[in-house]
């Protein structure tokens, strides 16, 4: 299953870079979201989710790669997933525009439908696009 949300923000992609790599867009993607590990360009998160009545801890992995493009990947606990990983690039559309590109791919473990966890999916996509272009627009 491949998803992918994208916009455009009213500057640069070399403005925008920075912010890309700031500690506060990684926290600011879902609420809780705090940082576990960080070493150079790798981050490890952890954000607290609610199912079914149980508290787990949702991790991910989150590289800074030079040029403007962000990858993650989902620390897969066996549940659900069985990889999930995604990627956000910062792509010059005009002189003074940047089209910001975030991209999710994932497979579920055998006995768990994509058909079911499609729309979770969804709705976490749409709210990590809409908190980055909340931070990159504030850039």
């Amino acid at each position: 299953m491949k998803l992918e949300k994208s916009f455009v923000v009213s500057c640069p992609r070399e403005t925008l870079l920075p912010a890309l790599d700031d500690d506060a867009t990684f926290t600011g993607l879902f609420p809780d979201t705090r940082i576990v590990w960080h070493r150079g360009n790798r981050r490890e998160t952890s954000t607290p989710y609610t199912a079914v009545g149980q508290t787990r801890d949702i991790r991910f992995v989150f590289e800074t790669q030079p040029g403007g493009r962000l990858c993650f990947e989902k620390v897969c606990d066996g549940n659900v997933w069985r990889s999930l990983r995604g990627e956000v690039r910062l792509e010059p559309e005009a002189d003074t525009s940047t089209r910001v590109v975030v991209q999710m791919e994932g497979q579920t473990r055998a006995l768990v439908p994509e058909l079911t966890i499609r729309l979770p999916m969804r709705q976490q996509l749409e709210e990590m696009a809409r908190s980055l272009r909340e931070r990159l627009e504030a850039s």
